[in-house]
């Protein structure tokens, strides 16, 4: 049973399962969803609990001999497993396996993950948790998603503010969500409930944006200007190199065109796709670009693209942050 660590609280509300599973990269959700879990099974008469964490080495009888047994003083108890590196191996994978088709009704389960690639979700120990466990994803909230979240967690403190001031706030705190809880929290104390200004905002909250080169080309894709250039400006503000971020852009500029060249041979869009390996995660991000974007264009941005390594390389003038943001902005809406 499938659901997102926002629809976790009703869930709770209406009952606990035997087996709860949380993956994702956003680690502020992750914690936030365990908590919840654990509290909800305290609250349930859950009083005991034993935590394990599979790193190399982990002896997995020890989750088999933990399950098949209680102390004297407790009738029910947690189970809260932790595997950091998302694969518990051959050994592991098998025991996760056994451990699922023999659990007790005593004992609730909360097993933790990071975000796992296509392969991981593929597996036959993953699948046996899809199966029998609620999956609780924890991932990063998206740029479009990000002033909903934020609106609702400063509904949650009994404040509020008007749409502008959310973009404003997503803005500052992009792809750094822990730092944007932070900074909510401390506008509920800085601030008593109600509908809080612009100014106010402002003037409270530091710029905790966490640019990356990945969310640089994503701006690309979607043919957002204002968006690529503000990354672009908080890559060269933390040093990032050049070389990175051309090469960033240049992989999906390069897959794009590859893309779109299968379907001028009259392919399959999702096949082209599929073909090229495209993850699951950007596959939407190269769809909607291939509708948008003709095959020209790519050539001429691949052709930038040679140039500003060029100059990178030395081996040419120019600026490359400015040739840099040239080149994203041929993909602009």
């Amino acid at each position: 049973m499938p659901i997102s660590s926002e629809e976790l609280p009703r869930h709770l509300a209406s009952g606990l399962k035997p087996l709860y599973v949380v993956h994702g990269d956003a680690l502020l959700l992750a914690v936030e969803a365990a908590d919840s879990i654990r509290a909800a099974a305290r609250a349930a008469g859950y009083s005991e609990r034993e935590t394990f964490i599979a790193e190399q080495h982990f002896k997995w009888a020890e989750l088999r001999n933990s399950a098949q047994s209680l102390s004297l003083f407790a009738e029910r108890k947690i189970i809260d497993l932790r595997i950091p590196s998302g694969k518990p191996g051959t050994e592991g994978g098998q025991a996760l396996q056994d451990y699922i088709a023999n659990m007790s009704p005593d004992i609730l389960t909360l097993i933790s993950l990071p975000k796992l690639d296509w392969s991981a979700q593929k597996s036959q120990w993953f699948t046996a948790l899809e199966r029998h466990g609620v999956m609780v994803s924890a991932d990063d909230i998206p740029r479009q998603a990000l002033p909903r979240w934020i609106g609702a967690r400063l509904k949650r403190q009994e404040q509020s503010v008007d749409p502008v001031t959310l973009e404003f706030l997503a803005d500052r705190c992009e792809g750094n969500l822990l730092a944007a809880f932070q900074e909510i929290q401390k506008l509920a104390l800085l601030f008593p409930t109600g509908q809080l200004s612009f100014e106010q905002v402002r003037d409270a909250v530091m710029d905790v944006a966490r640019y990356d080169i990945f969310k640089l080309s994503e701006a690309m894709l979607n043919g957002d200007a204002t968006r690529f250039a503000r990354i672009l400006d908080g890559l060269r503000a933390e040093g990032t190199a050049t070389v990175l971020v051309l090469w960033a852009v240049s992989e999906d500029i390069r897959t794009l065109g590859k893309v779109l060249q299968a379907v001028q041979r009259g392919g399959n869009l999702g096949n082209a796709l599929r073909d090229l390996r495209v993850r699951r995660d950007r596959q939407g991000l190269i769809e909607n670009a291939a509708h948008r974007l003709k095959f020209p264009l790519i050539e001429r941005a691949l052709q930038q693209a040679a140039r500003l390594d060029k100059t990178i390389k030395g081996l040419r003038q120019g600026d490359v942050w400015d040739e840099l943001l040239q080149l994203g902005l041929r993909f602009s809406k």
